[in-house]
């Protein structure tokens, strides 16, 4: 490519700073050894429960060692995953399973039904869909060592999609002595039975953490389809090093010291596009939907007229300048179904204007009684993007005549302070800017955007009734016309009480070295599995 004078610019700033590589990369076994994949992921792992979190880190560190029941394949159809074989009663009621052989967890023990059992039940307590089958069973037990049942008092016909999607938290499978234990007390043994093991040894908070194969792991014998198939670990180890400074992780990409980065900033595509070694993948091809979270028990967004005010002043083609600089990855989103699903419509849009309204929004503040309340934005410094999306919305409150103030820290800060339901004065919250992919728009059971349900809803806790109660018909509707109806109705009353905001879709690349191949090209999640090195 012709590389203009900012992206000759870049790449001598990147050259530059593969002298300033942090020892702790430089130090370590260098990339060279195609057993070993070294990778910077988007944000620092945390937390490893995830039953405790679904943060996208979490649930990526959870696909490596932990399995579940059931997966998609690239077609988005559940397959059975650790499940050998399955049926259903003629009611409809009575679903039995049956897993497969040769399930063992990483501390050797066999993985057994009553573990499963205790993982269904656990993971149930937060998830959306999970919650739904909780409610309608009559019983969820173990007929012997291999084989457990759900009893339903009356049919779901998506149980089998809610098992196999983690639209909102992932369903990992955990031993019963791990499983046993509320949903809101993390698990910290790290013991999986996935085709990768956690090495406690090596983790290095803050800087590094291992995961190396599990030579006992028994894929399936179909061949790898999506997240379904086999799981073939094609390298020995995989390594998460964390570098926060885009310019050092590229600097470190382009000198081979790490493979892979999940998130390059956004201006230095061109950068990356230009050397020979690096290539830009999108795995994620449904994109990911950027979301501004209001805090629904907390003034001013208690309020709805706040709320509506914050819908017509974002300035959704201004946050995307910010969010994906490069136009060709970006797109505004009106449907809170998303831009790539089915059920993406345009029902109660008519408060979308290009450039926002800052006008409507300062009258419907005023309407709201909004009385100089100090609103404050938890703002994620770890990524450029986040940081920066922050501070254009701390700008247009202010604009309109709101008291503002940022909150920075990194991803895992805000993580923990995101679950304050207290007011600001007691270290709660007002607003915080996150996003999920594109594609689990199409599941309101179980995507934890589209939760309306209070104290049981996503961070933020909105809470409509009669959105709700058309929400829990969705597992019950047989066409997908029928759906569709039903996907109207609900977008309608989501934009009249605005459970969130949305702030645009972003295709969001991937950058690797190019003897860095198999990545699996999936939605919401990123698998370690069939990759392999050169």
């Amino acid at each position: 490519m012709t590389i203009s004078r900012r992206s000759a610019l870049k790449l001598g700033m990147a050259a530059g700073a593969v002298l300033s590589i942090p020892s702790i990369v430089r130090a370590q076994t260098g990339s060279i050894d195609p057993q070993i994949v070294r990778m910077v992921m988007r944000d620092p792992l945390s937390a490893f429960d995830p039953i405790f979190t679904a943060t996208d880190i979490t649930a990526n560190h959870a696909m490596a060692i932990y399995d579940t029941l059931f997966a998609l394949d690239s077609k988005l159809i559940p397959q059975p995953q650790m499940v050998g074989k399955w049926s259903i009663s003629e009611d409809k009621k009575t679903y039995s399973f049956e897993l497969r052989d040769g399930l063992l967890w990483h501390d050797g023990s066999p993985v057994s039904a009553q573990d499963c059992v205790a993982s269904i039940r656990r993971w149930a307590q937060v998830d959306a869909g999970g919650q739904m089958i909780l409610t309608r069973a009559d019983d969820i037990s173990t007929k012997d060592d291999k084989t457990f049942k759900i009893v339903l008092k009356e049919p779901l016909p998506l149980l089998i999609d809610i098992l196999a999607t983690w639209s909102g938290y992932y369903p990992a499978m955990m031993r019963e002595k791990d499983a046993d234990r509320p949903a809101a007390e993390q698990v910290t043994a790290n013991i999986g039975s996935g085709p990768f093991k956690f090495n406690q040894e090596l983790a290095r908070p803050g800087a590094s953490f291992t995961y190396d194969r599990n030579e006992a792991y028994r894929p399936r014998k179909e061949a790898s389809d999506g997240f379904a198939g086999a799981k073939i670990a094609n390298v020995g180890r995989v390594v998460w090093d964390q570098i926060s400074d885009p310019q050092t992780a590229l600097a470190a990409l382009q000198a081979g010291e790490i493979d892979f980065a999940e998130t390059p900033a956004a201006d230095l595509y061109p950068v990356i596009e230009s050397d020979p070694n690096l290539a830009l993948q999108i795995l994620n091809k449904s994109g990911q939907d950027w979301c501004l979270r209001l805090n629904h028990l907390q003034k001013p967004f208690d309020n709805v007229k706040a709320r509506q005010a914050v819908l017509h002043l974002v300035n959704q083609e201004a946050f995307l300048r910010v969010i994906a600089p490069d136009q060709k990855y970006a797109h505004t989103v009106t449907s809170i179904f998303g831009n790539t699903t089915v059920y993406s419509n345009d029902e109660n849009t008519g408060w979308f204007k290009q450039g926002g309204n800052p006008e409507k929004a300062e009258e419907l503040f005023q309407e709201a009684g909004y009385a100089g309340e100090k609103i404050v934005i938890l703002q994620d410094t770890t990524q450029p993007s986040h940081r920066d999306a922050s501070q254009l919305l701390a700008e247009a409150l202010r604009n309109v005549g709101l008291n503002v103030e940022l909150a920075p820290s990194d991803w895992g800060g805000l993580s923990k302070r995101r679950v304050n339901k207290g007011t600001i004065e007691s270290g709660g919250w007002s607003m915080f800017i996150t996003s999920d992919t594109d594609f689990l728009m199409s599941d309101p059971t179980s995507e934890v955007f589209m939760n309306a349900g209070g104290d049981k809803a996503w961070y933020g806790w909105p809470k409509n009734d009669e959105y709700e109660a058309l929400r829990a018909k969705w597992v019950d509707v047989e066409t997908l016309e029928e759906r569709k109806e039903l996907a109207r109705q609900m977008q309608r009353i989501w934009w009249d009480f605005v459970g969130d905001v949305r702030l645009g879709q972003e295709l969001r690349p991937i950058a690797r070295r190019k003897e860095l191949t198999g990545l699996i090209e999936m939605p919401a999640r990123f698998a370690m599995w069939n990759m392999q090195k050169a």
